[in-house]
């Protein structure tokens, strides 16, 4: 029964990161470690990686991939001080930083904010995005801020490559350090039907989000998710 609550917990995710490019963590992880923690983090790692290549195959032509190269060059140093956060901080103050930070950032776009995807942003917000993912579970909003007034299929392709690369990269520091096992395969393996369904699910709700609702999408997201982290570090 929980194996089953995991995967429908995987497929609803599927079915907004599918939608609006991110938000699968904001939907699976929190719910996930309550029901089964042996899925975290490397089973549904795998997972992201699988619908983050799904993502780029259908909307390839639309990808940003100047804007994934800066990111990435961004993201290497962040995931390493991601890796030094989790070492080195208390975890609820960590993440109530990171929260307040995209907090801020979603409401100062909600004013007066326009943000765009030019380089140093570009590699600003990849540094933040590997700090933030790898030390709290949340790096879809840094990147995904940047792009929210981007068409659709640019905003999923771009992100779905970003976060591809991002998550091999995570998969291969966490197997560098001895935290990859086969029995992660077999957990990803049952996973792997309901992110699928989910994937095919999110073709609708893609069309729907693309008639001029898409960064409403992106700002509720990335909201949700700073939100979430708060409440998160205070009861934790």
């Amino acid at each position: 029964m929980p194996d089953l609550l995991v995967g429908l917990v995987v497929l609803v995710g599927a079915v907004v990161q599918g939608a609006a490019g991110y938000g699968m963590n904001l939907v699976a992880v929190p719910l996930v470690a309550l029901i089964d923690p042996r899925f975290l983090p490397v089973p549904l790692l795998l997972i992201a990686s699988a619908h983050g290549l799904l993502a780029l195959v259908r909307e390839y032509g639309d990808t940003d991939w100047s804007g994934v190269g800066w990111a990435m060059l961004g993201r290497v140093p962040g995931t390493a001080l991601g890796v030094l956060a989790v070492a080195t901080l208390a975890e609820r103050p960590f993440s109530v930083v990171v929260g307040a930070a995209v907090l801020a950032c979603v409401v100062l776009s909600v004013l007066s904010w326009r943000p765009r995807p030019t380089r140093g942003p570009l590699l600003v917000a990849g540094v933040a995005s590997g700090a933030f993912s790898t030390a709290a579970s949340i790096g879809g909003p840094p990147i995904a801020l940047l792009y929210q007034h981007s068409p659709g299929p640019t905003i999923r392709a771009t992100l779905a490559a970003t976060f591809g690369l991002g998550t091999l990269l995570s998969l291969a520091g966490l197997g560098v350090g001895g935290q990859v096992h086969l029995t992660h395969f077999v957990f990803a393996a049952w996973l792997l039907p309901f992110l699928l369904a989910g994937f095919l699910l999110s073709g609708p709700a893609r069309r729907f989000l693309d008639g001029g609702r898409m960064r409403v999408a992106v700002l509720t997201i990335s909201g949700a998710s700073a939100l979430a982290l708060l409440v998160r570090a205070a009861v934790g």
